[in-house]
């Protein structure tokens, strides 16, 4: 059980993730990063964040279209991993961009499709 987390915050593989609107991203000279807009967004007013390489190739994916399980399943591939591994990490980042409010939660609902 993941501590401080609440049930609005509580990441799942089969749930959609986006960044937030009160945040910027730029791609600076090959590195990320992520410019609050507001305060409250973050630890600390006015602060930036980075991502190193497997961090960007996460944030690159969170659309808001992706469930994490699709997302697990490509960065596997990608960098050649088990997916246990890559599972961590990747839950573990998107908890805690959620827990800053640097990434929402998409609603399911908005996301209905048909398959035939």
């Amino acid at each position: 059980m993941n501590m401080g987390m609440s049930a609005e915050t509580e990441v799942s593989l089969d749930g959609l993730y986006r960044p937030s609107e009160d945040i910027v991203a730029r791609n600076i000279e090959g590195e990320l990063i992520i410019v609050p807009l507001v305060s409250g967004i973050g630890d600390l007013e006015d602060e930036l964040y980075t991502m190193n390489e497997t961090g960007k190739a996460i944030w690159d994916r969170l659309d808001g279209k992706k469930k994490l399980r699709e997302i697990l399943a490509e960065l596997s591939t990608e960098f050649e991993a088990p997916a246990g591994e890559i599972e961590k990490d990747l839950i573990g980042l998107v908890e805690e961009l959620v827990r800053r409010k640097i990434l929402v939660a998409v609603k399911r609902n908005s996301q209905r499709r048909t398959r035939m």
